[in-house]
């Protein structure tokens, strides 16, 4: 793809994943990839936790379930890999790779010839890979500036996302802490800045967060 090629799917990119909450940001770059990427068949995003878990995100097509599960069953696969290991991984040939002989079985019984994954996002609690799927033989052979492009406009709305997701949890944990003041305010007659000290002391010496200490006694008095 020439310049103005690129120039164009950067511009279309920048349209189509306009950020909003984290599930629609995912579901928009699967859909964009399909939309967007050449021979891009189907997409879906493989996140891998701090404990070890595996799970699939935003699939554009019911068939990614499947092949997405084998993968990480069998701890192979592109999208594994990626996820799990390297940054990029393109198999223009999957029933010929000798990387993933066994997935390769799966993939090629349901129609798919080809497979990548990009990194896209590496967090403090998890890890992300965008998978991509073809039924053209030879697909992803030659991503270059076409996925590198596309990654960074993913990762670029995924922190916005992100950003969004953690102030929006900063305001209800703010709002669920001002909730539980006021109960002991009521309940013991004090000042609020002796009812927040009161949950202060509760926090420290159960070593709880104050949001858990506020969202108990709220829970508690709800009962």
């Amino acid at each position: 793809m020439n310049d103005d090629g690129l120039l164009d799917l950067a511009q279309r990119l920048a349209k189509s994943l306009t950020p909003g909450d984290l599930d629609h940001t995912l579901s928009r770059i699967t859909t964009a990839a399909v939309e967007s990427l050449p021979d891009t068949d189907y997409a879906s995003i493989t996140i891998l936790h701090t404990d070890g878990r595996l799970e699939t995100a935003a699939p554009t097509d019911e068939l990614l379930w499947g092949l997405d599960a084998a993968q990480y069953e069998l701890r192979e696969g592109p999208c594994y890999e990626a996820a799990a290991d390297e940054v990029h991984v393109a198999a223009p040939d999957l029933a010929h790779d000798e990387r993933f002989p066994r997935y390769a079985v799966s993939a090629v019984a349901a129609g798919v010839r080809a497979q990548a994954g990009i990194r896209l996002f590496d967090a403090p609690r998890s890890r992300g890979a965008l998978n991509l799927y073809a039924r053209k033989l030879g697909a992803f052979s030659d991503l270059g500036a076409i996925g590198e492009l596309f990654r960074h406009q993913a990762a670029m709305a995924i922190d916005y996302a992100r950003e969004i997701h953690n102030l929006q949890e900063a305001v209800r944990t703010r709002g669920r802490i001002g909730t539980a003041v006021g109960i002991v305010m009521e309940r013991y007659h004090l000042r609020d800045d002796r009812a927040f000290a009161f949950l202060t002391r509760l926090s420290q010496d159960g070593n709880v967060k104050l949001r858990e200490v506020a969202e108990r006694l709220i829970a508690t008095t709800n009962r």
